[in-house]
């Protein structure tokens, strides 16, 4: 029987047979050697490292037979007792770990034994079918495959058990980011675009899941929110625990909201400016920050960010404001704000690169294993000292945290909820890109490869690349479209360099590429158009060939987001294509602030005075009326 001891460990091999006669034995190795001095049924190794053998029974009638094969395998781990029996002995314990969804674990136990110890592994206290090795391995970790797993070694002297390991998921970091930059009726942003996607990979380095998302209307907002919103666990839940019965399992997040754009401050409560904000805007044309916070803390969230790189400027209404509820401090909750109270929040392009101050040095710092409250200061220290807003913008922090928490903090939740999974696929329909497609062009044998990648959850760029070019095609021209045809943001003027930038790190040097904005006004299926102009090698004749491809609701188009109502037809969209990375050239934007002079993010709000007019009307937002909470819905 195979056996499983340490080094140098003396170890007797035997086999018992039966025959006519005398009967003779050989035993040889895993080289099928004959073993000097094997001709007994015992056989006495010590060895340094594992071996096989078997043995050959025969008889003088020339009759044999072989036994298995048995495996004397040396584990280079702690020895056991001089008094050991050869009953299962533990060496290695399976180890508890946190892993990502969707990702693979293993687990492991191994002992030693004489003879070699059989494996059964548990979950639960349940027993786990077919997994009766020393190596378990889970593949596609999901809210079903966490918990408490044992081994149980056997064999037949004694019966031991592993020590527990508990397996969770580390998924319940998860950030929503907003960037508006392109206002119908206000000055136009630079910054927000490379704020929200610096922002967003370095949180995903922190294990965050993320849902970036630029230039939203009013509804675009509050459906962003909503879906935000479902992706936090409401605290307490119950559910059932093989080895300890009914009880109840605690499921939290840590969540983090981001806003970079226009905005302002009344009567204490901020203000999100959508893009579709009218001039003069009311408080019902924009999305106030503390009902926002007050739907997060009511998920009991074990940590609430909320960081806004946005103007605080005070408006107030003429005439007696209304009573506003203070929201209960339910704690664990930290508010950044790039700038103080009737303060105005500046951007600065330096270098090229369009950047708010206060999200560069948030960006500098956020990666630190510290308390959020201490990277917040450190922001702080670092924009008090730059030159450019001096006295002029002041990082101003508020919390409530009741226990030290980091943004690197590993979230850990076990236990088997509906929850857990409701909020995977909700984050999964946000961020789910069209795999690579091929597509073939047959009359002129050319294959047009199309690749994708999400530059933020509402924006998909796709590349197309030709491959097998043969000697039928010359001079190719490859041109992407897509049906309906959707707009390109970064097409306006000043976003050119930028955006060229971002593309490049995708590591794709494409043929064409085509980029596709405002995914969440898409009411059906995207289709691209590709389409192929080439020479005809013999005839000379300059032809074109077409193919489409439906790609279905990419990104954050899979939450139909638009049913909210119909898609504002107003602004025309256009296609962008180009045939080369480095070709992509826009006019420069009206609003872009000179090369290292800070730009207000304060949205102007008063009526312009028309040709004929002599006097300027300079209406300040109303206030609308918040003691009924139950107007302000998501």
């Amino acid at each position: 029987m195979s056996v499983c001891v340490p080094p140098n460990h003396e170890v007797t091999l035997r086999v018992q047979a039966k025959g006519t006669g005398v009967l003779k034995y050989q035993w040889f190795d895993k080289q099928q050697t004959e073993v000097v001095g094997g001709t007994e049924p015992e056989l006495t190794v010590s060895l340094q490292k594992t071996g096989k053998y078997i043995c050959r029974v025969s008889d003088l009638y020339c009759n044999y037979q072989f036994t298995e094969w048995v495996k004397v395998r040396i584990l280079d781990e702690p020895g056991v007792s001089r008094t050991w029996r050869g009953e299962p002995y533990i060496v290695v314990h399976p180890i508890s770990q946190t892993v990502k969804p969707g990702e693979t674990f293993t687990l492991k136990c191994t002992a030693f034994g004489k003879p070699a110890p059989d494996y059964q592994w548990y979950r639960n206290g349940r027993i786990l079918p077919k997994q009766t090795t020393e190596t378990l391995r889970i593949e596609n970790a999901s809210a079903e495959t966490v918990g408490s797993y044992l081994c149980a070694v056997t064999n037949s002297l004694e019966e031991r058990w592993s020590e527990a390991a508990d397996v969770e998921i580390a998924t319940d970091k998860v950030a929503l980011l907003i960037g508006n930059l392109n206002y119908n009726c206000h000055p136009g942003l630079m910054a927000p675009t490379m704020d929200v996607h610096e922002l967003a990979n370095l949180l995903q380095q922190l294990g965050f899941r993320v849902v970036s998302l630029l230039d939203l209307t009013l509804q675009e907002m509050q459906a962003a929110i909503d879906k935000f919103l479902q992706l936090l666990d409401r605290g307490v839940y119950g559910c059932r625990v093989c080895t300890h019965g009914s009880g109840l399992i605690e499921v939290k997040v840590s969540a983090l909201f981001y806003y970079a754009g226009h905005g302002y401050e009344h009567s204490g409560r901020n203000y999100l400016v959508a893009i579709d904000a009218p001039r003069p805007y009311r408080t019902e044309n924009c999305v106030c920050v503390q009902r926002v916070m007050l739907s997060m803390q009511e998920r009991k969230s074990q940590l609430n960010v909320i960081l806004l790189d946005t103007c605080r400027k005070w408006y107030k209404q003429k005439g007696p404001s209304s009573e506003i509820k203070p929201v209960a401090p339910l704690g664990n909750t930290v508010y950044g704000y790039a700038t103080s109270e009737d303060a105005e929040a500046f951007e600065v392009q330096d270098g090229g690169k369009s950047t708010g101050i206060f999200t560069k040095y948030l960006n500098k710092h956020v990666l630190k294993p510290e308390r959020v409250t201490h990277v917040l200061e450190q922001v702080s220290e670092d924009l008090g000292k730059d030159p450019l807003v001096r006295g002029r913008q002041v990082v101003e922090i508020r919390h409530t945290l009741k226990e030290p928490r980091a943004l690197t903090d590993p979230v850990r939740t076990s236990g088997h909820t509906m929850e857990l999974r409701r909020r995977d696929a909700c984050w999964k329909q946000a961020n789910v890109l069209p795999g690579r497609r091929s597509l073939d062009f047959q009359y002129c044998g050319v294959k047009v490869e199309l690749s994708f990648s999400a530059l933020f959850s509402n924006v998909l760029v796709v590349f197309g690349t030709l491959r097998n070019t043969r000697a039928v095609a010359q001079d190719c021209t490859l041109i992407l479209e897509s049906e309906p045809r959707m707009q390109d943001i970064f097409s306006a003027s000043g976003r050119s360099e930028e955006m060229d930038s971002l593309l490049a790190n995708s590591g794709e040097t494409p043929d064409c590429t085509l980029r596709l904005c405002c995914l969440q006004r898409l009411q059906g299926s995207l289709v691209i158009k590709v389409t192929l102009h080439y020479t005809h090698t013999q005839t000379k004749e300059r032809l074109t060939e077409s193919r489409e491809l439906d790609i279905g609701r990419p990104l954050i188009a899979s939450c139909k987001m638009n049913q909210m109502r119909p898609v504002d037809r107003r602004q025309d969209s256009h296609v962008h294509t180009v045939d080369h990375m480095s070709n992509l050239r826009y006019p420069h934007h009206q609003n872009h602030p000179r090369l290292g002079r800070p730009y207000t993010r304060k949205a102007e709000n008063r009526l312009e005075s028309s040709a004929k007019s002599t006097s300027v009307s300079s209406n300040e937002p109303e206030e609308n009326d918040e003691n009924d909470s139950n107007e302000f819905t998501m």
